[in-house]
């Protein structure tokens, strides 16, 4: 496999920090032994979501190509003592902007008869979009999709988000709706004090249509997973903003936070990205400071809190899957649900093989499978109707 050494220097050449001693070691380095290149290749499509019509660095052009270019980037690089590694969504795609010429144009010429290129799939398994339905005070359901616009007494939805108009309630007129997304699917919500709200695929939430003014404004994730950046409560006459579900309750003043409460999944995990949150559960109350998540198990009631990388957690709200040492399993989790497809394991130890990358969410199934499959984790893949069976 290639080593943590090259890893960084790769990172750091793509991102044009490489400093011209790092450029003559990968140069040296990929023309040691063929193997490397292949690695390189596929370091590169798994990190930097980039669609390569071909599975190995094996033609003569391509080479010589790769090391014109590392000749040419060593005249003008200059040593920069930088952070070389690529925490944040938003780096990456800039990185993947100014790669992208040099690596799909540059590098590989058009081959339009490829035997190696995938083939166009005949599954009936589909990238996920945007759709949710909404479901009104007086029960009746709305289905929301992409390029259907709708409008209600109090919202309107162009198909890919749905906004809440400015307003307040009495106590005696409060109402409330439900947003339902399904497997598959995605939608953005803006709620009538102003908070957004980004709600994942298989994901539920209720929500009063108006708030009453100066008092607490509580929604309920009923299930799935969400992403919320709350109005602060300086609007709001100090009202604090609540999300509750099943077995806990946070508050907070204002913040960004991300909360993942799935149904088939036996803990509830709460994130913070910015400000402060309390989480209070069974009688404890637990407050996170910004990059800490809480994970609550629901079948005790026991929990922990550590320091994570939040990029990763929330990616999903913007447009990326970033697994980093995440099991198969838990990545097939992720993946059946954007999808919506079963997922059969024939060998059950590949469950807990391991896996590192970032995948964009536009992608095909069999484009990240074969991604997976060529990165050693599985030796065949198969698809069956809406059911992924690994072997």
């Amino acid at each position: 496999m290639i080593s943590e050494k090259f890893q960084n220097i790769i990172i750091k050449y793509l991102n044009k920090q490489a400093s011209f001693m790092e450029l003559e070691a990968l140069e040296k380095w990929l023309e040691e032994d063929a193997s490397h290149q292949k690695y390189f290749i596929n370091y590169v499509k798994i990190n930097y979501l980039i669609d390569l019509n071909v599975k190995e660095f094996d033609t003569q052009l391509a080479q010589q190509k790769l090391e014109a270019f590392i000749k040419k980037e060593k005249k003008v690089h200059k040593l920069k003592r930088t952070s070389v590694f690529l925490k944040y969504a938003a780096a990456i795609v800039i990185g993947i902007v100014s790669t992208t010429y040099f690596l799909k144009d540059e590098l590989f010429p058009t081959q339009q008869n490829n035997s190696r290129t995938l083939e166009a799939s005949k599954s009936t398994i589909e990238v996920g979009t945007d759709k949710a339905v909404l479901t009104l005070e007086d029960g009746s359901n709305i289905a929301l999709t992409n390029g259907n616009s709708i409008q209600t007494k109090n919202a309107t939805s162009n198909g890919k988000e749905i906004v809440y108009s400015n307003n307040t309630s009495t106590k005696s007129a409060i109402a409330y709706n439900y947003l339902t997304v399904p497997r598959g699917g995605q939608f953005f919500i803006k709620l009538s004090d102003g908070t957004q709200v980004w709600l994942n695929s298989e994901s539920q939430l209720k929500y009063p249509v108006s708030f009453i003014d100066g008092e607490l404004r509580k929604v309920e994730l009923v299930y799935g997973e969400a992403y919320f950046n709350v109005s602060p409560s300086t609007q709001h006459k100090g009202s604090k903003f609540s999300v509750i579900n099943k077995s806990q309750e946070i508050t907070v003043l204002g913040t960004e936070f991300n909360v993942k409460a799935y149904k088939d999944e036996s803990a509830i995990y709460t994130t913070l990205v910015e400000g402060s949150v309390a989480v209070a559960f069974d009688k404890n109350n637990q407050k996170l400071l910004p990059n800490q998540q809480l994970k609550l198990n629901i079948s005790n009631n026991s929990s922990s809190i550590k320091t994570i990388d939040v990029e990763d957690e929330i990616s999903w709200k913007n447009g990326i899957f970033s697994f980093r040492k995440k099991s198969l399993e838990d990545i097939m989790k992720v993946l059946s649900r954007w999808y919506d497809l079963d997922v059969k394991f024939e060998n059950n130890a590949l469950k807990n093989a391991g896996f590192n990358g970032i995948i964009g969410k536009d992608q095909k199934i069999e484009e990240i499978l074969e991604i997976i499959k060529n990165y050693g984790i599985l030796k065949e893949y198969e698809i069956k109707e809406k059911t992924v069976i690994l072997k």
